[in-house]
């Protein structure tokens, strides 16, 4: 069985400021996180480290095969695309940087697919470029929740921007109102 609510959130320069905002004092969520952060991979382990320590949640760098499980965030490591099977299990693969990006915000939430009875939710933080605009355009078609960064946030506005131009965005969001928003998406009460 897929978790009930699949959460993807992309993210590249002055991603990981960001993400130890909304991840600061999160909850363990009823869902499973995938986060897909343009960085390099001497930084890997650090970004999970800095990550673990501020939510409730068990981070860990994604490999090949791993099973989603609710309450876990499974970060994709650098210089790997990461794409989901069945909306459960995690595939790692070389392959082309796409949008000049290795792993790609687009790769990874175009794999998501319709699920009877799981909810996904896309989020889009500050980077440069419009590596993840088709994702969030792919997970509003299949009836996903999108959410990205507002520009007074973000350190470079290129990735929320041009998911915001493609219409499919639900909400345009600071940091904090992303993290309440995922808690209140999750079914939690704080």
């Amino acid at each position: 069985m897929p978790p009930e609510i699949l959460v993807m959130i992309g993210s590249s320069a002055g991603g990981p400021r960001i993400l130890k905002e909304i991840f600061h004092d999160l909850p363990r969520l009823n869902a499973a996180v995938i986060l897909i952060q343009h960085m390099p991979r001497f930084i890997n382990e650090s970004v999970r480290e800095i990550l673990d320590e501020l939510t409730g949640m068990d981070v860990r760098i994604a490999e090949d095969g791993d099973e989603l499980r609710k309450g876990v965030v499974h970060i994709a490591p650098s210089e790997k695309h990461l794409r989901l099977i069945d909306n459960r299990r995690i595939v790692l693969f070389d392959g082309e940087k796409v949008n000049f990006v290795s792993p790609s915000v687009d790769i990874a939430m175009k794999s998501v697919q319709t699920k009877q009875g799981q909810n996904i939710v896309g989020v889009i933080l500050t980077g440069m470029g419009r590596d993840g605009a088709d994702g969030i355009q792919h997970i509003k078609k299949i009836g996903g929740v999108t959410i990205v960064q507002n520009e007074e946030t973000s350190v470079i506005f290129g990735m929320p921007k041009e998911a915001i131009a493609t219409g499919s965005v639900d909400w345009v969001l600071g940091p904090g109102e992303i993290r309440n928003k995922l808690i209140a998406l999750s079914g939690i009460q704080h």
